[in-house]
């Protein structure tokens, strides 16, 4: 997988920006097939910043209903990135 087919979008919700102002952390959704190794690598190159710390999850699809028939969303992973201190990404600044 190429590095820049890691990173899908940043998530900007309440709870990410608390984290980013206060703990340095940002929240990204992913690829599905992608490891820490390969987030890391991808951030680290996209903002030209150092990265501590790569927690991923894998968030489950919710159930949506269209007409009678009950269908899934497909599942997703978010993964949730620490910075080293005084680094920072100026994408979510003043958001």
């Amino acid at each position: 997988m190429h590095i820049y087919e890691v990173l899908r979008r940043p998530i900007v919700t309440e709870k990410s920006m608390r984290q980013s102002d206060l703990v340095n952390q940002y929240t990204f959704e992913v690829d599905r097939r992608a490891t820490k190794q390969q987030v890391k690598k991808a951030v680290e190159t996209a903002f030209d910043v150092q990265v501590v710390r790569v927690n991923i999850m894998r968030c489950a699809g919710k159930k949506r209903r269209w007409g009678r028939h009950i269908t899934r969303t497909p599942w997703w992973k978010k993964a949730v990135v620490m910075l080293a201190e005084g680094d920072s990404i100026q994408f979510f600044e003043g958001v």
